[in-house]
């Protein structure tokens, strides 16, 4: 096997004296995690951190080994974006762990790359947090944890929907769901159009319903703790 691409570290493990083990979402294979030789030197110091987005040529003699990674050049350093800011921070390590233990190995991203991309590549605008939520809802669908947010479940109307409901995962209009929107998401226009720009409790509200889809329909369909970093993340970005 032999692959050029290019992609978003998400993991580092050492390996050895040396030597690291990682993994990347990439923008044509999906995740990968390769093995580099030597990454622990002074001169490569800066390039292997979390967030950053580096090319690479990966090398396996068998489709079932581990490839290694060489040629890694870095194409964009994120870190002035995480070590200056500690809410970035918290979402970057969210982030991380989530896609690591959620997305399969080798599978192509599909649509799904294009908002992770979206985030990434726009740390600096102000609009990074909406981004990040947008991605993670993204999540969703690409895992198979289909909302059905066309319509209203309660009246089959497609206008003026307002809520998501947590038990069906499918969108109420305003009329039925106000008497219970306490116990309902907001529906998340911002998701869909592209002109509706929410306030930070709509984001906030977005995070909260990923968060409850997530570990409800996927983590403990699959037995699976869902990521601390993640699980605290609504708490620090208050």
């Amino acid at each position: 096997m032999q692959v050029k691409d290019e992609g978003y570290i998400i993991k580092i493990l050492k390996y050895g004296e040396n030597s690291l083990i990682l993994t990347v979402l990439s923008q044509a294979h999906g995740k990968m995690t390769g093995f580099i030789k030597s990454g622990l030197t002074k001169k490569k110091l800066g390039v292997y951190q979390l967030g950053n987005k580096i090319s690479f040529n990966a090398y396996a003699r068998l489709e079932e080994n581990m490839p290694q990674f060489r040629g890694v050049e870095l194409l964009e350093s994120n870190v002035v974006h995480f070590l200056t800011d500690s809410k970035k921070l918290a979402v970057l390590s969210a982030f991380c762990e989530l896609f690591n233990i959620s997305i399969p190995e080798n599978e192509p991203l599909e649509g799904l790359v294009r908002f992770i991309y979206r985030f990434m590549d726009n740390l600096g605008d102000e609009m990074w947090l909406q981004n990040y939520a947008v991605l993670e809802f993204r999540l969703l669908y690409f895992l198979g944890i289909g909302l059905d947010l066309g319509a209203c479940a309660v009246t089959g109307a497609i206008d003026n929907l307002a809520f998501v409901s947590p038990k069906s995962g499918r969108a109420v209009c305003l009329e039925a769901g106000l008497p219970y929107q306490e116990k309902l998401f907001k529906y998340p226009h911002f998701a869909f159009e592209k002109n509706v720009v929410p306030l930070k409790e709509d984001v906030l509200d977005l995070l909260k319903m990923n968060a409850f889809f997530l570990k409800k329909n996927f983590f403990d369909a699959h037995g699976l703790q869902f990521p601390i970093s993640r699980a605290n993340l609504e708490k620090i970005l208050i």
